[in-house]
């Protein structure tokens, strides 16, 4: 970190955040801590119900339990230290932190795009050969779609990390964001990135858009054996079980897509801030809403648990 020809480099970065007026940072401030808690509580509800109810130990809400992880990851890496800037107005964060964001940024993007295309094969098998169900999605399967899915995400974080670690910052500190995301932090390194953007063009077509077209095909394939149903209650119940899934989809990689497609300018800073607000804590906080409302299965195990609750306090009493 200290090959600059003027010794400018650091092991401090200033992240930028928000600007806004005392007032409006203290709006911020309670506003983003009441998405992060809706967010934790949200997701954490999901794993304590998928773990502690047995109707729900199927594949479906296996997957759902690994992407709540990856959601309250994914906030929880992120928003404390916005909250602490925000409340304290102090922007820096060591090198150590920034390399430790860039970790867990790739470790949650990546395991939430490979959990989504798992869920996403899973509802495939689910409508498309149900018969075959049970013996296709045997637990060695989903575990293993899960396992694969963290594992590969994490290489890859360690991978950008390392990468990342190495890099020289020699006339700016100031990261253009709310968290030190990879995209931030290289656009102001003085590191030759040619051999890098090469990378990093690989991986954005094998992890991201190959996933994002192996959901689009299985989503192809749902529709076509959907149509095919004859009775619109049978056509209804097989495609009401995607729905969820679907809208976490569109949740995710919508303002995803935006966000890296759309042409760079020194205007649209704040705006890039806020798609990544989006799609990491407002997102998180609304898979859980959208997993719960009109789920039975869900609500049925909130019944179950605050039932078994209520008998164990009465046999105490």
């Amino acid at each position: 970190m200290n090959d600059c020809p003027n010794g400018n480099s650091s092991n401090v970065f200033y992240i930028v955040a928000f600007s806004s007026s005392s007032q409006g940072q203290v709006r911020l401030f309670w506003g983003i801590l009441f998405i992060y808690l809706m967010a934790l509580f949200g997701n954490l509800t999901i794993i304590f119900l998928v773990c502690l109810v047995p109707k729900l130990h199927t594949p479906m809400y296996f997957f759902l339990c690994n992407l709540a992880t990856v959601d309250v990851t994914s906030t929880t890496y992120t928003i404390p230290k916005l909250l602490a800037i925000t409340l304290t107005q102090d922007h820096k964060i060591s090198f150590s932190g920034c390399m430790t964001q860039i970790f867990f940024f790739i470790l949650c993007a990546d395991g939430e795009i490979f959990i989504l295309t798992a869920m996403a094969y899973d509802r495939y098998v689910a409508v498309c050969k149900p018969l075959q169900y049970h013996s296709i999605m045997r637990k060695n399967v989903y575990i293993g779609l899960a396992a694969s899915s963290w594992i590969v995400g994490a290489l890859n974080a360690v991978a950008h990390t390392i990468l990342s670690s190495i890099l020289q910052f020699c006339n700016s500190h100031n990261i253009n964001n709310f968290f030190c995301d990879l995209n931030s932090v290289i656009s102001i390194t003085n590191t030759d990135l040619t051999s890098r953007k090469i990378f990093m063009f690989t991986e954005v077509f094998v992890i991201t858009i190959l996933q994002f077209l192996l959901t689009i095909m299985s989503y192809i394939f749902i529709f076509s054996t959907v149509l095919k149903i004859r009775s619109s209650a049978g056509r209804m119940k097989a495609f009401s079980s995607c729905t969820s899934h679907l809208i976490t989809v569109i949740l995710f990689y919508g303002p995803l897509t935006f966000l890296y497609v759309k042409p760079e300018s020194e205007d649209s800073k704040e705006q890039d801030m806020l798609l990544s607000m989006l799609y990491i804590v407002v997102v998180p906080m609304l898979n859980p809403m959208v997993y719960s409302l009109r789920n039975k299965d869900v609500l049925g195990a909130v019944l179950f648990l605050s039932k078994q609750i209520k008998a164990k306090f009465w046999t105490m009493d």
